[in-house]
């Protein structure tokens, strides 16, 4: 016999089994039961196809009139690529829906609930509401905010530097980590990096290392001085952002056309009064690109900008067990005066990769 609880749990694991396939939809898991037995089970596989609702139904053993459903977040109830699950429920005239959270997306937002009491089905809302949040915080930032959800991942010496003086930093850390990292940026919908790491490192930001979708490339470059012949440009694996300034733009349309033939998509935003990217306005364009998690892998000047503006939601430390001596910190633009205004994180976990130890903490 299981518990409720035991049904949820096996919910956010079927969703989370959708991670790096779904975005910008969130992840959904779905289990069937009737008569104290599992009939059917199904989770949201990729972007645009069937919902967890509809998989687990068509994957049930029996007629599931009369059964409890329980799925981690509230079925939807509107038209979107697949019509609404919702009226699916109702129609297949089942007893109840367990739903772990409500859709922060105003387009449902409780609509879904409502619909489901209307017609008769009871709803039981709230069991692993946290479990539930954390699974798809980047979903519920996305909807909620109009931004995507901001991971810095940084790779750093035991004293403190991600890079040399002159900037080189492949590789600080073991092969373990960087795996590790490759892992990561599957699960994310975006990398970010800087020009200044193009122009030094000449990454070319892919998922190699393990099985996993590459995510999309973005590259802020206010004065479009990425050289072209740099890696991200040429190896056309995955879609490639340049994000530059206006006024770059009104003076490099050669090298914009050129940025083009190679398949670059640029976009352009005003500089500020330094002549840099407002980090705002650049995450509220990602989030209209249809991006809802980024994670940032370099360098100094994108890391501070966004732990000083309060932007970042997480943090993947990798901390090398190396000593560079003189060289970058990831957050040398960063200046207090007062410790009670240091950034703190919380949700700290700690493990071993390698030789490496990876701190993770959210802002």
């Amino acid at each position: 016999m299981h518990t409720n609880e035991e049904i949820m749990l096996r919910c956010l694991r079927l969703a989370a089994r959708g991670m790096g396939n779904v975005s910008p939809n969130p992840m959904v898991g779905c289990v069937i039961m009737k008569n104290g037995e599992i009939i059917g089970e199904g989770y949201h596989e990729k972007f645009g196809g069937p919902h967890a609702e509809v998989n687990a139904i068509r994957a049930a053993s029996a007629p599931v009139e009369g059964a409890e459903v329980f799925v981690n977040l509230e079925p939807c109830s509107y038209y979107g690529k697949t019509p609404p699950c919702v009226d699916l429920l109702i129609e297949k005239r089942v007893a109840k829906v367990h739903i772990a959270m409500l859709d922060p997306n105003p387009r449902v937002n409780g609509s879904g609930v409502e619909k489901l009491r209307e017609a008769g089905v009871e709803v039981e809302i709230g069991l692993l509401a946290e479990e539930a949040h954390r699974l798809n915080e980047a979903f519920v930032k996305y909807v909620s905010k109009k931004l995507p959800y901001v991971t810095l991942k940084i790779a750093q010496s035991l004293d403190g530097r991600i890079a040399l003086a002159n900037g080189k930093s492949k590789y600080i850390t073991s092969r373990e980590s960087l795996t590790r990292v490759h892992a990561l940026r599957s699960e994310h919908d975006a990398v970010l990096v800087g020009a200044g790491t193009i122009r030094t490192d000449d990454p070319s930001l892919t998922v190699r290392l393990v099985e996993g979708k590459s995510p999309a490339r973005i590259i802020l470059d206010g004065n479009l001085s990425s050289p072209l012949k740099s890696t991200v440009f040429n190896d056309k694996k995955s879609r490639v952002i340049v994000i530059h300034s206006t006024r770059a733009g009104a003076s490099s349309s050669r090298k914009m056309a050129a940025l083009r033939k190679l398949g670059v998509e640029l976009h352009s935003l005003p500089a500020d009064r330094k002549g840099r990217l407002p980090i705002r306005s650049v995450l509220r364009l990602i989030a209209r690109l249809g991006i809802a998690s980024v994670m940032v892998e370099g360098g100094v000047e994108v890391f501070s900008e966004l732990i000083r503006s309060g932007m970042a939601d997480r943090l993947h430390l990798f901390i090398a067990p190396v000593i560079i001596g003189k060289g970058k910190a990831f957050a040398d633009l960063i200046e207090l005066t007062d410790l009670k205004k240091a950034r703190r994180l919380g949700d700290i976990q700690t493990a071993q990769v390698g030789p490496d130890i990876m701190i993770t903490g959210g802002f």
